[in-house]
Formats: structure tokens, C-alpha cells, sequence
């Protein structure tokens, strides 16, 4: 298969052939469709995250299974869906409790690699889907079928990005109707937060970006309002929007530890910054006493609390409804060989999603 391999960090990806070892218990093989470029990927090649080379990235996939492990009882051949970087295994403590996205299984896949390059060196499944390649080998938990008149290329989106900005809206921070939400970044998590905060009834849901390109894209997802996010007077800007409280949520949804930072300033007495973006290993510096005058709340959200098996679903018929867009999310289409423009049109900050198609 081919498959676009990342050898050095800060360097552009190989596309090349890997061999892909048999599907071990519980794994299925999925022949992808498409697998959209998300921003983790970018920190995976930028070296901002830890993990060993080579790697294959790409983890926001959609794509048909055809082949089945020993011990797969979840699906069958010939079925297709979104597949995620989220694993459960339905036993542990965690799963038990109803939050299977912090699962704590030890899956073989976290230690072994089924992929091999040419020369024989073991390549890994970077960010547990491996997802820029023709085919993939993951744990069973981790494809969530669909119905067939979803696209494919609609489906993958599904996999990362809307179930992560939309999630941490509705699953994480429970947004009621009638507060109030800024989200800080009008990319392609922070359009879908955004939709979330709609598709949830806030009173206000005010978008802030330094692009104005992203802050027009924001008001047709459902912001009420749109910010420079260069702006100095930007907390005052935000409470004269909220009856001069400030936000019930900030979602800060890029991976930046200013925007965290900044984020405080925004909220109301008693309000919460929700972090959705994933920033690198860097410290974050704050007010505690501050938090604690106004008894503001940090909130962090790995991937949207999403129950895949519950969320996923549930997002898809919002889709066939009419009621989610995730046409619109789509900046553009590229081939696994254009991989790379592909990657340079997402650092831009020009696209929402980039997705490539098989």
C-alpha cells in the first residue's frame, strides 16, 4: 500500500509503499476513502509532540472495512464509516463510568506496529490510525459505521474535528440555551464548536480570529458575532456583547498558550475557559487568585468527551437533517501525492479542512 510516511521532523513526507502485517485480535483492516489534515497532525511533523520516527500520520479518516482480526464482533466486512484516533475497550473503569474516551486499555497497537517500509524498518501508527494511506489497521472500538448517503469525504470530518469543537461544547462544558460562548480560533475545530453552541441554543456565540476570512467563515456557522482577536479592547468588546458580565464559556480550540492565557480575561463571574486546541509542552501562566475572586473554572477537553458509539451517530443524522454543515467544512481535496501542498495550505490558516482522498 501506499502510504506518506514522515521521516524527519520539518521535512516534507515520503510517499512510498509499506507492507502491512495481518490484523492481530480484536484490530480490523480498513480500505480508506479519505482522511482529512488536522492541525495535530502539522505539531506531529513540526516535532512539537513526542513519539519515535518513521510515522505515518493522519487520523481523521473515513473509509470501508475489509478485513477482520480474530475476535471482532463489533462489525463485519463490507462496512463503512468514520475512524478515529479514539480506542475503548468497554471494561475498564473508565468505559465503565460512560467516558470511553479516556480509556486506559493497553492495546497491543500502543506498543507494536503492523506497518514495515522497504527497507524493513518498522514505521509507526502515528496518532493510533495511520490514516495518510491507502489502508489502515485499527483497534474494532475505533470505526463507528454510517449510513450510505454520507460521503466519505463528509464522514472523516467526523472522525476528529467536528466530534472535538462540537464535543466540548455540548458533551464537556454542557452548554444550556441562553448562556453565552466565545470561541477563540475559526478553524476547522473552532467552526464546529461554534455550530455546537448554536445547534445548543446560546444567546451569543462570538467568534474570535486574527484572519477576517476566518471571521466571515465563523458567521456562517452560526456566530452571532465576530472579533479581532488582535484587538486591545477585546474583554471590553466581549462583555459589551453579554450585558457587561463576560462568557458564561470560552473556548480556546487552537493550540496556543497566549490564546489560553488570554482567555481569562474574557469569562464571567463563575464562568469557564474550556481548552480544546492541543498547545505543546510549555507552561501556561495565570491569575489563581483571580480565577478564585471571580470563581472562574478551567475545563479541558480531549476530544470533544465523545462517546463514539453515541456522538458519532447522533452527529450524522444532524447532517442527513440539514441541521449540521459539514459540506461547507471542506476547503479542498488533494491526492495522496499533493499530501504535502495539501499540509502547506493548512499552516497558511487558509483552509478549514484539507482533506485527502483515496
Amino acid at each position: 500500500m501506499k502510504a506518506a510516511i514522515c521521516y524527519e521532523f520539518n521535512q516534507p513526507l515520503v510517499v512510498d509503499e509499506l507492507e502491512m502485517a495481518p490484523p492481530q485480535w480484536g484490530e480490523v483492516v480498513v480500505r480508506l476513502s479519505a482522511c482529512a489534515v488536522c492541525h495535530s497532525d502539522i505539531h506531529w511533523f513540526n516535532g512539537d509532540f513526542r513519539g519515535d520516527l518513521p510515522r505515518v500520520c493522519g487520523h481523521e479518516a473515513a473509509g470501508e472495512v475489509v478485513e477482520l482480526g480474530p475476535g471482532v464482533t463489533q462489525l463485519r466486512g463490507g462496512e463503512r464509516g468514520a475512524v478515529s484516533l479514539l480506542r475503548s475497550c468497554g471494561r475498564c473503569h473508565y468505559c465503565v463510568k460512560g467516558a470511553p474516551h479516556l480509556c486506559i486499555h493497553d492495546f497491543a497497537l500502543n506498543t507494536e506496529t503492523r506497518l514495515k517500509d522497504r527497507a524493513g524498518l518498522g514505521v509507526q501508527h502515528g496518532t493510533k490510525v495511520a490514516g495518510f494511506a491507502e489502508y489502515c489497521i485499527v483497534d474494532q472500538s475505533q470505526v463507528v459505521p454510517l449510513p450510505a448517503e454520507i460521503p466519505m469525504d463528509r464522514a472523516c470530518l467526523l472522525a476528529c474535528g467536528v466530534i472535538t469543537g462540537l464535543g466540548a461544547v455540548q458533551n464537556t462544558a454542557q452548554l444550556r440555551p441562553g448562556e453565552s460562548a466565545v470561541v477563540i480560533g475559526c478553524g476547522g475545530v473552532g467552526v464546529n464548536a461554534i455550530q455546537g453552541a448554536a445547534l445548543a441554543g446560546a444567546s451569543r456565540v462570538i467568534a474570535v480570529d486574527l484572519l477576517p476570512t476566518k471571521r466571515e467563515e465563523a458567521l456562517g456557522f452560526g456566530a452571532t458575532d465576530a472579533l479581532d482577536g488582535a484587538q486591545k479592547d477585546l474583554p471590553d468588546a466581549v462583555r459589551d456583547l453579554t450585558d457587561g458580565l463576560g462568557a458564561d464559556y470560552v473556548f480556546v480550540t487552537v493550540g496556543s498558550v497566549p490564546a489560553i492565557e488570554s482567555a481569562f480575561s474574557l469569562i464571567r463571574k463563575g464562568g469557564a475557559v474550556v481548552v480544546v486546541g492541543l498547545p505543546g509542552y510549555e507552561a501556561a501562566r495565570f491569575s489563581a487568585r483571580r480565577l478564585i475572586d471571580v470563581e472562574g473554572r478551567i475545563l479541558m477537553s480531549w476530544m470533544g468527551s465523545t462517546r463514539l458509539a453515541v456522538d458519532v451517530p447522533r452527529l450524522a443524522q444532524l447532517y442527513l437533517d440539514g441541521k449540521l454543515d459539514l459540506d461547507s467544512l471542506i476547503t479542498k481535496r488533494y491526492p495522496l501525492a499533493e499530501i504535502n501542498d495539501a499540509i502547506t495550505h493548512t499552516v497558511s490558516g487558509q483552509a478549514l479542512r484539507n482533506v485527502i482522498t483515496f
